[in-house]
This record gives structure tokens, C-alpha cells and sequence, in this order.
């Protein structure tokens, strides 16, 4: 009764927390809750949480992220908050339903969009309404989450979402949910590296399909075709120009952390990737490694050994995930390991740490 009637937020928070154990001990004891027992603990809820200051609410959404008792209404509230309170709500309560989650596409934010794609194991309705809402960073997301259960018409909506934009291309070619027909489909607008992959996983003919390849390149340059493809000599001239602009503003003294920043808000990953390399002297593959990882952790120990503050790398790590199908993956829980990459050692230390990680290319 003390902690109810103080205004303290730390009283607050103790209020909040024993009534989360109490809650949580008796369903460990398969006590059932009583409907006007639940009908208050409810209403408590709801009044302390929309009172709660931030960081109450942030360490209270990790709480209550997998409890399957906690109130509907206040874990739909949670989703809605801002993105790092809602972030465990979305990725992992069992309590958000489907019509929850359609719901939440909706009202909130492209951010929370962006959650809910990666929610593991999202259902067929879910999946199909994300599609429909045609966000590019969303169905990018999407096409990364390799346990939503996407149908093949849902899969042949993406892949032909892919012609348009660029970003579908590699989660898709990576995707299990991937068919050899759809992988035809894919292989004449990609790069040389994802025309590999595809025809050694699917086993393609690739003497039709360099045929099928040269036609649409034709087509396009006769102006029959607006699909944007990724010919191997526009792939190769890319990458020198990029290679070049990167030796270029080294030789220059102008290639600083900074750097790396402004060109993801720019949205070019590969020209982030040839950076970074060149900063700590890595190499390009071993880069590509670490941000296609579930370990953001070697992420930041690459930005660590170039002298990227550890206030920075949150948001280096949500444009690379955005850019990179929602890889490197380990969501939040990832992100705190990440910090431990940020000192006390020096960044000597951490590239020496990231290249043990990696390992040789």
C-alpha cells in the first residue's frame, strides 16, 4: 500500500515488479487466475505502465515480452510505444495475435513495420498483409525472416516486387522457402555472386539461363523492358569505380569513420563495406561475413577498430540492417553484446579480435 500511494518512480517500479513475480508465481504453480482477479490486474497495469517513465517501461517490455499472462490491451499499448520499448514486444510476446499484428502494420511506425517482418514464424495472413502494403524496407525485412511461413504465391509476389526493388534480391536468393522455378525468375536480375549461388543450390542449366539473361539485356537496351538488372560487367564496373573512390579519398587523408555513416544514410552497403575494409585494413569478404552474421558483435568490432564511438554503432547497425534484408541478426540482446566490443581494450585489440572472428578470407 506504501509503494501504491507514492508518486516515486523507483517506488513505481518495485510496485510493478512484485506484482510481475506474484503473477508469474503462480502461473510456476499452475494456479488458475480468477476472470475479476485478472479483470484487476489488468486495470493496475494499465494504470502504473501509462504513468511509467521510459526507461520503467523499457525494462518492463522485457519482462513481460514472453509472458503468455500478461494483459492484451497493455501488451498492445507496449507495441505501440516507441520502437526500442516495443521492439521485444513485437519480436517475441506470445500474447500479440494475428489481427494484433495486422493491426500494428496499420497504426505504427515504418520502424515497428520493420519489427514486425522480422517476427519469427509470422503466419500466412501476416505475411500476405505486409505484402500487401508494399513498404520496400518491410517486404526487404520480410524476405529475410527465413521462419515466416510464406507461401509460393506469397514468394512469387516478392520475387516479382525484386524487378523493381533491388534491395528483395539477395534475401530472397538466400531464402529456403525459394523454388527452382522462382530461382529462373530471380537469376536474370541479379549480380554475378547471386547467379552462382543460385544455379549451384538449384542446379540451373546455365547455358539457358545466360541465354534467357542476354535476351532480357537486349530487351532493355532496346528500351522493351524497365526492370533494373545487375549485369556481371555493370556488377565489376561498379566495384572498381566504388574501389577506386575508396583508394582516392585514402590517398587523399579524407577517408575518415564518418564516413561510413553518411554513405549508409545514402543507402550504398557496398561502398559502406569497401570503407570499413579499407579503415581497418580488413579485407571486403571478411566484412561481408560479419554483416550477414547473427553476431553484430563482429560488426562492431570492425567499427571499434576504426575508432566508431559506441553511441554511434546503434544506429550504423539498423541502416546496415535495413539495407542488408535485416542482417546481421541477434536483435536486441545482439546489440548489448555488441557494446562489450567498444573498450576497455584498444581498437588494436578489436580488429586483432575481429579477424580471429572471422577468420581468413
Amino acid at each position: 500500500m506504501t509503494l501504491a500511494r507514492s508518486r516515486e518512480p523507483g517506488d513505481r517500479e518495485r510496485l510493478l515488479t512484485g506484482i510481475i513475480d506474484l503473477c508469474e508465481a503462480g502461473r510456476a504453480n499452475g494456479e488458475p487466475t480468477h476472470p475479476d482477479v485478472q479483470a484487476l490486474l489488468n486495470s493496475i497495469f494499465m494504470t502504473l505502465v501509462v504513468e511509467a517513465e521510459r526507461d520503467i517501461r523499457h525494462r518492463l517490455s522485457e519482462r513481460l515480452a514472453d509472458a503468455d499472462w500478461a494483459p492484451s490491451a497493455l501488451i498492445n499499448i507496449m507495441a505501440l510505444d516507441e520502437i526500442e520499448i516495443a521492439r521485444p514486444i513485437i519480436a517475441r510476446s506470445p500474447v500479440l495475435n494475428d489481427h494484433d499484428l495486422v493491426r500494428l502494420l496499420v497504426q505504427a511506425t515504418l520502424e515497428h513495420q520493420i519489427e514486425i517482418a522480422r517476427r519469427p514464424r509470422l503466419s500466412p495472413p501476416v505475411v500476405d498483409a505486409i505484402i500487401d502494403r508494399d513498404e520496400p524496407a518491410v517486404l526487404t525485412a520480410l524476405a529475410a525472416n527465413e521462419t515466416a511461413d510464406i507461401s509460393d504465391q506469397a514468394m512469387q509476389r516478392l520475387v516479382d516486387r525484386s524487378r523493381d526493388v533491388v534491395a528483395l534480391r539477395s534475401p530472397l536468393a538466400r531464402h529456403p522457402r525459394m523454388s527452382s522455378d522462382l530461382a529462373e525468375q530471380l537469376y536474370v536480375l541479379v549480380g554475378r555472386a547471386l547467379r552462382e549461388a543460385l544455379a549451384t543450390r538449384f542446379n540451373l542449366d546455365t547455358a539457358r539461363m545466360q541465354s534467357a539473361l542476354e535476351e532480357v539485356l537486349r530487351a532493355a537496351h532496346r528500351g522493351e523492358s524497365e526492370i533494373e538488372i545487375a549485369p556481371v560487367e555493370q556488377d565489376e564496373e561498379r566495384e572498381d569505380m566504388e574501389r577506386s573512390l575508396i583508394e582516392k579519398l585514402d590517398s587523399a587523408g579524407q577517408l575518415r569513420p564518418g564516413y561510413l555513416l553518411r554513405v549508409l544514410r545514402e543507402g550504398r552497403l557496398q561502398l559502406f563495406i569497401m570503407a570499413l575494409a579499407r579503415l581497418g585494413e580488413f579485407e571486403p569478404p571478411q566484412i561481408r561475413r560479419a554483416i550477414d552474421s547473427a553476431k553484430p558483435e563482429l560488426l562492431a568490432l570492425a567499427c571499434s577498430a576504426v575508432g566508431i564511438d559506441r553511441s554511434v554503432f546503434p544506429t550504423i547497425l539498423e541502416h546496415v540492417r535495413q539495407l542488408n534484408g535485416g542482417r546481421p541478426g541477434g536483435g536486441d540482446e545482439g546489440l548489448r553484446r555488441a557494446n562489450s566490443a567498444f573498450g576497455p581494450f584498444t581498437p588494436d585489440i578489436a580488429g586483432m579480435a575481429f579477424r580471429q572472428a572471422v577468420g581468413a578470407v
